[in-house]
């Protein structure tokens, strides 16, 4: 059998911030996400293991990898948190996708992945209140401000049409203008004082913080509350009270990872079932209206690799991106 020659005028193509923002549209990614879920659900679709490791310089280091065999759907995310970043003017959480051809294991597409990371979140778990909130929910409460919280509570509020109120607690304690101004003329925003209380007074919780400990006490969660929870991505990271993942109905992204560094890891015995079971038909829940549910998002590497797919395939149509050369 003979073989062809390496291409001497192979191209890498290279997409940064801009042309990302440029080529993205919630919507979009709220099917691509979709899709991820199910061809995980479906097994068509492979997580391969995690590395999340801390940094001497304070940071934290990731690499979410997968792949999609029919689909020819091969690459990975390096990505992880800075916090010191902010000291520069930067943005913390930094993230680089490369697609790569399975077939020849070259380089195709190199993608700036903090929107991917932003936007390809929010989605996941707008999808989560679609299938687990109370239908009829009209207030919610947010921890955090930062970019995470507002794209979490942006596609809560696409995706679920009956809220109404929003409460939110920052980091400092203080209002946060520029968070409510996002919000202006979509819900009723304001800042909460006491986080018991407004966790107490909420159909929908979500905790979007550096996840450095528990956020409010056990007792707040009133029954029929329904918990997103994203900061708990890491070994040793929490957001929710001790105690309180064996009384909830859990629903994850992927078992083993939010078993390792989710908020299941206090709790890895709490029986689960994956989110993408629910979207592909594997699985049917019928939510009573006092159960307390739980979506534990680590975050899966498929959604970073269908939303780059579309990526590549929408740039290239475009005429978009930096081409350079990348010969054998």
């Amino acid at each position: 059998m003979t073989t062809s020659p390496a291409p001497l005028d192979a191209q890498l193509l290279l997409l940064d911030k801009h042309q990302v923002d440029a080529l993205l549209s919630p919507d979009d990614v709220l099917q691509a996400v979709r899709e991820a879920f199910v061809l995980h659900s479906e097994r068509e679709g492979r997580v391969f293991p995690v590395v999340r490791e801390p940094l001497r310089t304070g940071g934290v280091f990731g690499i979410k990898s997968g792949d999609v065999q029919a689909q020819g759907l091969l690459g990975f995310k390096a990505a992880g948190f800075w916090p010191a970043n902010r000291q520069r003017g930067g943005e913390p959480h930094q993230a680089t996708i490369l697609l790569i051809d399975p077939a020849t294991g070259r380089p195709l597409c190199v993608i700036d992945g903090n929107t991917v990371t932003t936007v390809r979140t929010g989605a996941a778990g707008g999808l989560g209140l679609q299938q687990l909130a109370r239908p009829d929910s009209t207030r919610l409460c947010v921890f955090g401000t930062g970019v995470q919280a507002r794209i979490q509570l942006d596609f809560a509020l696409r995706l679920v049409p009956s809220l109404r109120e929003v409460l939110y607690i920052s980091t400092s304690g203080q209002r946060n203008a520029a968070f409510e101004a996002h919000f202006t003329g979509r819900c009723d925003i304001a800042p909460a004082s006491d986080s018991n209380a407004a966790v107490a007074q909420s159909d929908i919780v979500i905790t979007a913080t550096p996840g450095g400990g528990a956020l409010f006490d056990l007792e707040a969660v009133r029954p029929g509350t329904h918990l997103n929870c994203v900061g708990a991505d890491t070994r040793g990271k929490r957001e929710l009270p001790e105690g309180l993942l064996p009384r909830v109905r859990l629903f994850v992204d992927d078992r083993t990872q939010a078993q390792q560094i989710g908020e299941t890891q206090w709790s890895p015995d709490t029986p689960c079932v994956e989110l993408g079971d629910l979207l592909s038909g594997k699985t049917a829940v019928e939510r009573a209206a006092d159960d307390i549910t739980v979506f534990d998002m680590t975050g899966l590497a498929l959604q970073d690799l269908t939303v780059a797919r579309l990526l590549h395939a929408r740039a290239a149509e475009a005429g978009m991106g930096t081409r350079i050369a990348w010969p054998w």
